[in-house]
């Protein structure tokens, strides 16, 4: 069975859903509660119930750490779970994680990494061990689902021709790597002062990797503004009725 880790990602503010504390600052969307638990607890539940993992890491605000450690002290998995202290941007966060790794990963004590992000409560454990399975074979995975037609236009300010584009796909995650390739393209593109927008673009930018894109799915929502929270209710309750 594949060894893994699986590294979800918190460090972000929640400016965008509007959640306020007592003193009117932002809170991170993924400590509001969801379905009766808080939206990050969902996403480690699966990836700790996930077959081969060995390593499970939540990356979080130096602020937040401490209360991080309460809000989910008696959540599924908490036991297990290694809080770390991420960066400034969420490349940093992920560099992070892989330093905090890098140790089990150079003694070939783990075969891949997945990065998830903690925002999307409903990615099950099927996918999570999917992109671990075709990672191990092919190099890295990542999920992702058609962006639906665009429209593409030429001819300057007459709109002369218009074509619908459909090609184009929404990148999800989890996205996993063989962990020492993907060890070995953070350290490079940190040596360069480079910063991906996802694990992928850093993998694609300083590897020879080969990333087979999988289906993700349309209910693996990310919890960006204050309506996202229902919708992922209603998808939970009905996945749970089923």
């Amino acid at each position: 069975m594949t060894r893994a880790a699986i590294v979800v990602l918190a460090g972000g503010g929640g400016s965008r859903l509007g959640a306020t504390d007592e003193r009117g600052e932002a809170i991170n969307k993924v400590y509001l509660p969801l379905a009766g638990r808080p939206v990050i607890a969902w996403s480690l539940d699966a990836a700790a119930r996930t077959p081969g993992v060995r390593r499970l890491v939540l990356v979080v605000r130096p602020q937040d750490a401490a209360a991080v450690r309460r809000l989910l002290a008696d959540q599924p998995g908490a036991s297990s779970l290694e809080v770390i202290d991420g960066g400034a941007t969420r490349h940093a966060s992920e560099s992070a994680a892989l330093a905090h790794l890098a140790e089990a990963i150079q003694a070939g004590e783990l075969d891949v990494v997945a990065v998830h992000d903690g925002a999307r409560p409903l990615a099950g454990t099927e996918l999570f061990a999917e992109v671990i399975e075709v990672a191990a074979e092919t190099g890295g995975a990542l999920p992702a689902v058609a962006a639906g037609p665009l429209l593409s236009v030429d001819g300057g300010p007459e709109l002369a021709q218009a074509t619908v584009d459909t090609r184009l796909v929404r990148v999800q995650t989890p996205q996993a790597f063989r962990a020492r390739d993907l060890l070995r393209a953070f350290a490079a593109a940190d040596h360069d002062g480079w910063q991906g927008t996802d694990t992928a673009s850093t993998v694609e930018r300083y590897s020879d990797l080969s990333v087979q894109v999988i289906t993700g799915s349309a209910t693996n929502l990310k919890i960006t503004y204050a309506g996202d929270l229902p919708v992922a209710a209603a998808l939970l309750a009905s996945r749970a009725s089923a």
